[in-house]
Order: C-alpha cells, then structure tokens, then sequence
C-alpha cells in the first residue's frame, strides 16, 4: 500500500487518546493519531515521524500521523491498514492457502461481532481477523499494548465458528520489519492470551507477519514464527 502526501516532522506529544502535538518545520500542529492504542515506548518527544496531509478541507485536523522511528526501526501505527494490507496480500496470492480464493469481503458480520475478512475458496470458508500489533521489545513482537476484552470476543467467536464448520484464521500484522517472533502479552491481558491459546487448540489457524516500511509505503514483507505459551 502507498500513502499520498506524506511529510516528515518531530514529535511532540499526545494530548489524548486522537490528537497529538507535533513539529512541522518549527510550526507546532496537532494532529489525529490514527492508533487508539497506548503505543506510550513510541511517542516519545523529539522523535521523527511522518505525517499523511488530509485532502478534506473542513477536517479539523489536517494531518493524521502514520508512522514512528524507534531507534532505526520504522515502525507504522496506522490501525486501519492492516486490514487492507492482508486483503492484497491474500489476492496477489502472497499469503499461503489461497491460491483457489473465489470470493473476498472485507467487513463481514458473524454472531455478535464483525470479522476483517471472510472468504471462500473451491474447498472452504470462513473469517479471517486482523491485528496490527506495533508493540516490540528486544525483537520479539507482542499484542496487545492494552487490554482488548473486544478483541478476546472476536477471538472466542470465531472457535465457535470453527467449531461450526468454517475455516477461520487470525492474522498478526506486525507494522514492524526487524523482529524475531511474536508472543501474545499475557501480562497486559491475560484473558487474550488464553483465548489465542484455545483458538489454536481448537484449529483456527494463526499466522504472523511483519512488513516492510519506507515513509510513504507499507507491505507484507515474511511470515514469521510465534510462541502463544511464552510469558
């Protein structure tokens, strides 16, 4: 996926859960944050990041922050992209098991919650959800950053799903290129933990990824592997 209008700029701070305060070449600006989650080892003043221009003239924002440096490692925040980089994937034939895919939706409503994905091939169907995880400690990928008791939802939904005939998958987007694995973080939220732990057991299939990044792009890079176990 390519972003448009991109610029660089400094970190300033978060003022709240949508907005940030940021440097634009010596013009303080706020901006949306397009993450809701804590990301509090990301915003961190002084660092540099890059911001997406608004084509809505009536926004009352007029940039929306997409990604972050730590260090050297770039790593993307934008929590509405994930979604759509797994949907190209899966249709460019990048992502492993769909190479008989007929029918692709995004946005689909199963039970009492709506999955990223459902899909069907010549021989199954099922949903699939996302999760963009910009969570990274030492190489080694985690999520949640804080507790998901929707997520955990999601995630029980779709045993039953499973349990119900369907194909279903749970794919971790990691807006990150240089880690090792992923771990779920059993100290933020337990709960998520352990149902990703029965979600497994149950065959809903997990799959991990990290992308690779510049400042105006992001795309699947490499499946990489996991441990739901490890604390």
């Amino acid at each position: 996926m390519k972003y448009n209008r991109i610029i660089q700029a400094k970190f300033i701070k978060r003022i709240n859960r949508f907005i940030a305060e940021v440097d634009i070449n010596g013009h303080i600006e706020r901006v949306h944050v397009k993450n809701t989650g804590r990301c509090k080892e990301l915003f961190i003043e002084g660092r540099t990041i890059y911001l997406q221009k608004s084509d809505n003239p009536n926004r009352k924002t007029k940039y929306s922050l997409i990604s972050i440096y730590k260090g050297d490692k770039l790593i993307n925040i934008d929590s509405q992209v994930p979604n759509q980089v797994i949907s190209e994937a899966i249709e460019s034939h990048q992502i492993e098991g769909f190479d008989n895919l007929t029918y692709l939706k995004r946005e689909q409503t199963y039970g009492n919650s709506r999955f990223d994905i459902y899909y069907e091939t010549t021989d199954r169907k099922g949903f699939i959800e996302v999760k963009g995880v910009t969570l990274e400690e030492g190489g080694i990928a985690k999520f949640p950053d804080a507790p998901t008791t929707r997520g955990t939802k999601h995630v029980n939904e779709l045993i039953q799903g499973q349990n119900e005939g369907y194909t279903n998958y749970i794919m971790l987007l990691i807006q990150i290129k240089e880690v090792d694995f992923f771990v779920p973080n059993h100290e933020t939220d337990p709960n998520f933990a352990d149902a990703l732990i029965q979600a497994e057991k149950a065959g809903v299939e997990i799959r991990c990824y990290n992308a690779k990044m510049t400042e105006d792009t992001i795309q699947l890079h490499d499946i990489i592997p996991y441990n739901l176990e490890l604390k």
